[in-house]
């Protein structure tokens, strides 16, 4: 007997039900978080905090903006949404380069006090700047995309 035909959604939903890998971790947890594209992500971000920090006059501002300029190159090159992928890269990045950027200061003695409040305003801010960025990217990628 043969088994009938299924139409490419029904195909998909049939495979995002059947667990998969060696731990049974389905295809479910693979579209929401692909390890490729965070590692692409976070050295998009990395990247941007650099430039962006090596701009003289803006200083922090740039780390930002050059994090949220890296999560909207991710979503222009990307075809699916990749809103954790750049939300976690933008807030490890930024948190990582706050608390960094602290160390070789005058304020030293505040950062030991503070540490951790200070990676937690940068990590929030890297995060919202991320998920900005990847908004706007999927928001002018869908506007230049969309036929007439």
């Amino acid at each position: 007997m043969r088994r009938p035909e299924l139409t490419s959604d029904e195909a998909d939903a049939d495979a995002d039900d059947a667990p998969a890998g060696r731990f049974g971790i389905g295809r479910r947890f693979r579209r929401l978080f692909r390890p490729r594209t965070f590692l692409l992500a976070i050295v998009l971000s990395v990247v941007g905090l650099v430039v962006g920090g090596a701009v003289p006059v803006v200083g922090y501002l740039g780390r930002f903006l050059g994090i949220a300029l890296a999560a909207f190159a991710l979503a222009v090159l990307s075809s699916r949404r990749r809103y954790v992928e750049a939300g976690l890269a933008g807030a490890l990045a930024a948190g990582l380069g706050f608390v960094l950027g602290t160390l070789n200061s005058a304020l030293f003695p505040v950062v030991a006090d503070y540490g951790l409040e200070i990676a937690g305003v940068g990590t929030t801010a890297g995060l919202l700047v991320a998920l900005a960025g990847h908004y706007l990217g999927r928001d002018l990628k869908a506007g230049l995309t969309k036929e007439l």
